[in-house]
């Protein structure tokens, strides 16, 4: 009795997964698989010298409980959350909206704003050290040596430590936003624009009515991603301030990193990683609750 032949659609499917593997493989082994075992090591004691012993719920109760460096780092996190992820999406829109210009230069301006996005942040981080420098630095030189402006002691006062570290990263990441927003930008159909001038709309009301609720979107996207993103801030902290002055830069990945490999705490190092998981999924979850009411999905042409 012949073997029955295979569809199209079957032979398709089979040749999507076999094409598909590789990635499939490289997920379980590289992501999926550490996950699982940071989330088993948290309930562990576990010094990577020994094999790990179960140590129940201990230390999570002694992380909510009696770890005040815990708290502190996590605020310190979400302090520099709120701060960035607002200064992305409102400077990365309104840079979009410069170079989405038919200016002669609009181009230049584009591969000037992408270039810091290319560059380590570890270098852009010794860079930005070099400029925040409070006594020699060049935004001393600028401002206070040759204007008499007062300088913000960045990096060596605990208020003006976060903002340092923000302005950094603004600079050395704004180019990915001002893509996607000039992405966005440019998909938007010129036909309701000239629909609004008709109907005698303004610049702004064309911004407000037209344009950012149909790169909403995207706006979306960026804060999602921000939000993921500034949760794991560490490099900045680590090559700048080691998580000072009075540990007002000690994030929280850089607390994290501090137990694993300078106390070798690994199973509570994974503790607190596994909460960290558990924060950026449960914000995530949150964002897009909020923004079914918020973000506007064009609805396809029947």
């Amino acid at each position: 009795m012949r073997a029955p032949r295979w569809t199209i659609g079957r032979r398709e499917a089979v040749w999507g997964f076999v094409f598909i593997a590789p990635w499939i493989l490289g997920f379980v082994i590289f992501s999926l698989g550490p996950t699982v075992a940071i989330i088993a090591w948290g309930f562990t004691e576990y010094d990577i010298l020994q094999a790990p012993t179960f140590a129940g719920l201990e230390n999570f109760i002694e992380i909510f409980t009696d770890d005040e460096k815990f708290l502190k780092s996590l605020v310190n996190t979400a302090i520099y959350v709120g701060l960035l992820v607002p200064c992305q999406v409102v400077i990365g829109f309104l840079l979009a909206v410069l170079v989405n210009t038919k200016l002669p230069l609009a181009s230049l301006f584009r591969a000037f704003y992408f270039l810091p996005t290319i560059m380590p942040l570890v270098v852009a981080s010794i860079v930005w050290a070099w400029v925040l420098q409070p006594e020699l630095g060049l935004l001393k030189f600028l401002l206070e040596d040759t204007m008499g402006i007062p300088t913000p002691r960045f990096m060596v006062d605990e208020y003006w430590s976060k903002p340092g570290i923000v302005i950094l990263t603004v600079w050395s990441s704004i180019g990915v936003q001002m893509i996607l927003f000039l992405a966005a930008l440019q998909a938007v159909p010129p036909h309701l624009y000239e629909a609004a001038e008709i109907d005698g709309a303004g610049p702004l009301r064309k911004l407000l009515h037209v344009t950012i609720p149909l790169v909403s979107p995207t706006i979306f996207l960026v804060i999602i991603i921000g939000i993921i993103n500034s949760f794991q801030v560490f490099t900045t902290a680590f090559v700048l301030t080691q998580g000072g002055p009075l540990d007002s830069t000690l994030f929280y990945v850089l607390y994290l990193w501090r137990k694993a490999f300078v106390s070798f705490e690994f199973g509570y190092a994974s503790a607190l990683a596994t909460i960290l998981f558990f924060i950026i999924m449960l914000l995530t979850a949150l964002s897009f609750w909020v923004s079914r009411r918020l973000v506007h999905y064009e609805q396809p042409e029947s």
